[in-house]
């Protein structure tokens, strides 16, 4: 039981330890912040939101402080416990006084832009002139830059015609010789089949001829081997 509190113990004086460095950090933004009002709104939101967490942690060592068996454990607990509140307070003048100081940097720079506003219109009409000159420099620059690149795609367009116009004499030159071709090997086609024709022919004749001959010499053999037949 005594092992656990002294963790619970450590916890809370670290989380302690933690959120008085939080807040020492933010109020050194606080100091150094020259606005505006909304952003040093913001820092003390956060603030706030710290020294209420600490509140808390502070009373929860507290409380565990006179939850001590021990005499000489609970007496150093609330010396730690005091030390933080005194600790806490002085967190809280520096943060008032971080605060007088950002709202007079605040009031100083909203003075100084006062006057120089006057100061500001004239060099800004002048640089409004300025920057008409630029503009026009730039579109008559931009123009010749358009008109360039216009005449070299008008080039490149002539030059793309006339390569279609080459593409166009090779294609119908190509037709012609397929068309040439095409002629050629429809006569041979025909001179094939030609061909072909005439070699069945022959070959019906040579069939023929052969059965005569076969025939032939069957009969002169039967005369000659059975006469009486």
């Amino acid at each position: 039981m005594a092992a656990a509190q002294d963790v619970h113990v450590r916890i809370c004086a670290q989380e302690i330890i933690k959120y008085d460095l939080e807040i020492k950090a933010l109020v050194q933004d606080i100091r150094d912040s020259p606005g505006p009002l909304n952003l040093l709104t913001e820092f003390n939101a956060k603030v706030k939101e710290m020294f209420h967490q600490l509140r808390l942690r502070i009373q929860d060592l507290e409380q565990m402080a006179k939850e001590q068996d021990k005499e000489s454990e609970k007496q150093m607990l609330l010396a730690e416990v005091e030390n933080h509140h005194k600790q806490m307070l002085s967190n809280q003048n520096a943060w008032r006084k971080a605060n007088l100081a950002c709202k007079l940097a605040i009031d100083n720079h909203e003075k100084d832009e006062l006057l120089q506003s006057g100061d500001s219109s004239v060099r800004q009409r002048k640089m409004t002139k300025e920057g008409l000159v630029q503009t026009a420099s730039s579109i008559t620059e931009s123009l010749m830059t358009i008109s360039r690149m216009m005449s070299q795609q008008v080039q490149q367009s002539e030059e793309s015609v006339q390569t279609l116009a080459t593409s166009s004499r090779t294609v119908q030159e190509t037709n012609e010789e397929f068309k040439n071709m095409t002629g050629t090997i429809q006569l041979g086609r025909k001179l094939i089949t030609k061909y072909n024709r005439r070699e069945l022919t022959d070959k019906l004749l040579i069939f023929l001829a052969l059965a005569l001959f076969l025939a032939t010499v069957v009969y002169i053999l039967k005369k000659r081997i059975f006469p009486f037949l």
